[in-house]
């Protein structure tokens, strides 16, 4: 079984084990909301309880949130993440924006500052976690349309960050923890075989070797996820990841009426995973695998293509889900949100989703530092 992050010469154990992690938050594009979602849930001490955290992007939009909704804290100007012994009153930043190019940037548009502040930032800490300086990553939401003014062919933050590691065996997982509509033990997580792509291409990159991929991946997370309820004592709890595969076509395909790639296709992929003792099962019709899956009978999905999993997940609790890329060598977890122009700059931003991914990158990043990937 494949890595879910894979060790590399480029990503070094951190040096001590029993620190908390260090973990970077980049400020996505500044224009949207992701400085006011960063700064909103820095009061939170659970998240630092949890990890040194620090802000790679510019603190002049910091500050300017503070317009909106007081902090009454402080912003430090760091080099390093060594610096880095973050609390509830302090906002260490890794200030990496020219000034020029901060002066482009406008709340709530689109524009190629936006995007290259975006990617400037991501870069960085991509970089940081490959050398092993932090343990993980957290990333604000970026603007697709900015990052492609900006001179970046990239659909999204995934690509950038498989192309920065140079992996081609990646997926996203959009991951809710238990409680709400949850109830599963182990939170419901959802894994995508395509992604960013046009809906007409997506039979055409579907494959019984990627189906597998995505469900190897899922259930690797998965078992890193009842390893922590198994620490915590938590009752109830399976074997081994329970992983629900979803159908292509309505129905399941309907023995062939309605397209036949769940027997050609998917069902190959299951049966192979089965056989490599994955406790797969399916193909199984969406609409009532998800109902299924949130009452607890699944603990990981594997979604054929992009809505087919997105809209499902965040009808179930958008604003506690996190974004979890798999199989990179360093950890990223995200929000489940876009930059939300619509909101930002208005003092309404909902922070949920930040201290969630927050809390995954913490969870991710100890079995990195106390097991081999």
């Amino acid at each position: 079984m494949e890595d879910l992050f894979p060790q590399s010469e480029t990503s070094p154990p951190l040096s001590n084990p029993t620190a908390k992690p260090k973990v970077a938050i980049t400020l996505g594009d500044p224009s949207g909301i992701g400085p006011e979602v960063v700064l909103g849930c820095w009061k939170d001490p659970k998240i630092h309880d949890l990890a040194d955290l620090f802000v790679v992007g510019s603190s002049t939009f910091l500050k300017e949130v503070t317009k909106l909704t007081p902090f009454g804290g402080q912003f430090v100007e760091i080099s390093s993440p060594d610096e880095v012994a973050s609390d509830p009153q302090t906002v260490p930043v890794l200030e990496c924006y020219p000034r020029s190019l901060t002066k482009t940037i406008r709340p709530c548009h689109i524009s190629a500052g936006g995007g290259e502040a975006a990617y400037l930032a991501l870069k960085i800490a991509t970089d940081m976690a490959l050398r092993g300086e932090i343990a993980a990553l957290v990333t604000a939401p970026l603007h697709k349309e900015g990052l492609h003014l900006a001179g970046y062919d990239y659909p999204g933050h995934t690509e950038i960050l498989a192309d920065l590691c140079e992996v081609d065996d990646f997926a996203m997982m959009l991951y809710l923890a238990q409680g709400g509509p949850i109830r599963g033990p182990l939170g419901l997580g959802v894994v995508h075989v395509t992604l960013h792509t046009a809906l007409r291409t997506v039979f055409e990159q579907i494959s019984t070797e990627k189906i597998l991929s995505k469900i190897r991946l899922s259930d690797r997370v998965t078992s890193l996820f009842l390893k922590q309820a198994r620490e915590e004592g938590v009752a109830g709890l399976p074997d081994q990841p329970r992983i629900g595969i979803c159908s292509l076509n309505p129905h399941g395909g309907e023995g062939g009426l309605f397209g036949d790639e769940e027997k050609t296709l998917i069902r190959p992929a299951v049966e192979q995973a089965q056989s490599i003792d994955i406790s797969a099962t399916g193909p199984l019709p969406t609409d009532t695998l998800m109902v299924r899956a949130a009452g607890g009978e699944f603990d990981s999905i594997v979604a054929m293509y992009h809505d087919q999993g997105h809209i499902a997940l965040k009808l179930l609790g958008m604003h506690h889900a996190v974004n979890i890329t798999l199989g990179l060598p360093i950890i990223r977890t995200s929000v489940a949100h876009g930059t939300a122009y619509d909101l930002a700059w208005q003092g309404k931003a909902e922070t949920s989703s930040m201290v969630a991914a927050i809390e995954s990158a913490a969870i991710l990043a100890r079995h990195q530092k106390t097991f081999s990937w």
